[in-house]
């Protein structure tokens, strides 16, 4: 397929520091270095997608509006430094919801990778020349599954994680941070 490259990024413990369920937009913290890797992955010719799962819709702390919000409050303040979020992509679904409109098995709660997918429809994307970056195994099976590299980041749960390797799961690559495997990636794509 030819098309955009894109790098996805997943939310908490990516571009934002991981906090639980966040429900309140003052509790939204990028991480210092993140927009400035979306100014170098905008520079780079990269289409930026944010996948997150936000199962907390599903366990009724907060809903879709919230979620919706808090995407509109991140993308002003990575606008006003100079980057900008081509899209924000949310799976609200859990098999275990408490809400029981959410309570299902979808295709887009990673690691199925149809937020992926989505993107790639709605930005015309080349998923074969894109990239992940998420602090979780599953972050990488849906970036996989969707034939995009994945890169994980130590952030957020990326440390623990990666202390338990999963079966058959490898990212191409783990760096500390957002901004390292910002750089990883756009050294990859001037080789």
């Amino acid at each position: 397929m030819s098309g955009r490259a894109a790098v996805f990024l997943d939310r908490d413990g990516t571009l934002i520091e991981e906090s639980g369920y966040i429900n309140r937009i003052d509790a939204l913290r990028l991480f210092p270095w993140s927009l400035e890797a979306v100014r170098l992955l905008n520079r780079g010719g990269f289409c930026v997608i944010v996948v997150t799962n936000q199962a907390g819709v599903a366990r009724g702390y907060f809903d879709e509006a919230f979620v919706r919000r808090a995407h509109e409050h991140l993308a002003s303040a990575i606008r006003a430094a100079g980057g900008e979020v081509d899209g924000f992509y949310h799976c609200p679904h859990h098999p275990d919801a408490v809400v029981a409109e959410y309570r299902k098995r979808c295709d887009c709660r990673k690691p199925a990778p149809g937020m992926f997918l989505d993107a790639a429809r709605t930005h015309g994307l080349d998923l074969a020349a894109s990239y992940s970056i998420g602090d979780r195994w599953h972050d990488v099976q849906a970036a996989q599954r969707a034939g995009a590299t994945a890169v994980m980041v130590r952030t957020g749960y990326g440390s623990t994680e990666l202390e338990r390797p999963r079966a058959g799961v490898t990212p191409a690559h783990v760096a500390d941070t957002l901004i390292d495997a910002t750089t990883w990636i756009l050294r990859q794509r001037a080789s």
